[in-house]
């Protein structure tokens, strides 16, 4: 076969590196289920109409379509032309209107899935990716609660991943818009388009877009002061006072921020923060209460996750269904730290015993070894060939594989024992019995510090 051309935007890992992504996966749908989330999965396309009916339309959708598809069908309507889905938001709207009848509200959904968008490619900015997001969904009504309890869980799942540190940063669209009124300003959407770029452009672009918005230099400046305001804690609530704005919405946003805050700060942890950041805003229009941002350090201004309060995703000729969740981008925050060697799995395999084979007239008995193993969860593999024990050992350390089974050779009368390659000990075991410690039962994530 010629040799193959990579593509771009479309990351693979390798094996140990795709373990490492799985361990991931695998911890972040244990703390959704810990929070009584189901799984849903949506179908990968959706119609061309509905990709492009919410929030930001400049996606660059991939069309889907049949190679020898009828030339005619280039002009077909939006609603006839089928799209991959470029987030796991629409699919859900759709889903819970389609579903509404079999579904009990409030709906408490996670979903894990790839996603296709036609982007630049860049590090952490992909064609191909996965997802992972929590949503609450109501009907008619969703109870302030629910964004409290989106922010514990997305900060209990990103605080139990052995990562660089990640900062979870949370505002209100009610404070900022609140905020922006007391000021005066009649049409807040402008002002927090621009404070949303914030980190991107600096404090003099967004003066000068603000300033062409039509405030004046000191409505301006408060706006700058109000987006310089962050805080671990309650504490922000004092610094946005002494502004002296006022306003009923930014009274109820402040209340609201302070109770996600606070409800969430159990999780804090050296390597996790839950801060609130008051130049975040999300440039979404359909925001409408609390909103998020995950950043880490080693991705710079890259976020990793986000969402917020949305009170009408999606709705029926009956009803409205109010929803707010939070998405993680699995292979955002992966693929730029498994590309510069910062993040790994410790083995390749899932394999956590390698069941020797003393000779091929015994092979049948390592067989047997390995069968009694994984009946008790325990994942183990049988060597390849019955070479010196030293080959076997050195085959399994190459791998990542933890410990050595040695079964009983054809012309031997001793017992089973099994070897700890890692650290060389030895002991004497019985397949029915023995077991590893639990942290080596599936491979592990491993970090190393590096200059990102």
């Amino acid at each position: 076969m010629a040799k193959t051309t990579p593509l771009s935007g479309f990351p693979e890992f390798l094996p140990s590196q795709r373990a490492a992504e799985l361990a991931v996966i695998d911890s972040v749908r244990e703390t959704f289920e810990l929070h009584g989330f189901a799984s849903i999965e949506t179908r990968s396309v959706e119609s061309l109409e509905d990709l492009m009916r919410k929030g930001e339309t400049s996606h660059e959708v991939y069309v889907l379509r049949r190679l020898h598809a009828d030339p005619d069908d280039a002009g077909r309507e939006p609603h006839n032309v089928l799209g991959l889905h470029f987030d796991l938001t629409v699919p859900l709207a759709r889903y819970v209107v389609e579903h509404q009848g079999h579904l009990a509200f409030p709906l408490r959904r996670y979903q894990i899935q790839r996603c296709w968008r036609g982007e630049r490619p860049q590090e952490g900015r992909y064609r191909e990716f996965t997802q992972a997001d929590i949503d609450i969904i109501g009907r008619d009504e969703l109870h302030l609660d629910a964004d409290i309890e989106v922010t514990i869980v997305m900060a209990e799942a990103l605080s139990r991943l052995p990562l660089p540190p990640i900062t979870l940063r949370v505002n209100n669209r009610k404070l900022i818009e609140g905020f922006y009124r007391g000021l005066g300003v009649d049409d807040p959407v402008p002002v927090i388009r621009a404070i949303d770029k914030l980190d991107k452009i600096g404090a003099d672009a967004v003066r000068a877009d603000l300033l062409d918005a039509g405030l004046t230099a000191d409505q301006a400046g408060l706006c700058l002061d109000l987006a310089q305001i962050n805080r671990d804690d309650a504490s922000f609530v004092d610094d946005v006072r002494k502004l002296g704005i006022a306003h009923p919405l930014l009274d109820q946003g402040l209340d609201e921020l302070a109770r996600a805050v606070e409800a969430a700060a159990p999780a804090n942890t050296e390597r996790f923060a839950v801060v609130a950041d008051l130049k975040i805003a999300r440039g979404l229009d359909y925001y409408t209460g609390t909103v998020f941002e995950g950043f880490t350090a080693a991705h710079g201004s890259l976020s990793i996750c986000a969402g917020g309060r949305y009170d009408s995703l999606a709705r029926d000729s009956r009803s409205t269904y109010p929803g707010v969740g939070i998405s993680l981008g699995i292979t955002r925050l992966l693929a730029p730290l498994i590309s510069r060697g910062v993040l790994d799995a410790d083995r390749s395999v899932p394999s956590c015993v390698l069941v020797a084979v003393p000779d091929d007239a015994t092979r049948a008995v390592s067989r047997d070894v390995a069968r009694r193993l994984r009946s008790r969860g325990i994942p183990t593999e049988v060597a390849s060939s019955a070479a010196k024990y030293g080959r076997q050992i050195r085959h399994a350390d190459r791998r990542g594989i933890p410990y050595v089974w040695f079964p009983p050779g054809a012309d031997s009368s001793g017992g089973h024992q099994v070897k700890d390659i890692r650290s060389g000990d030895q002991v004497d075991a019985d397949p029915d019995a023995w077991q590893p410690p639990t942290a080596d039962l599936r491979p592990r994530i491993v970090t190393k510090e590096r200059d990102t």
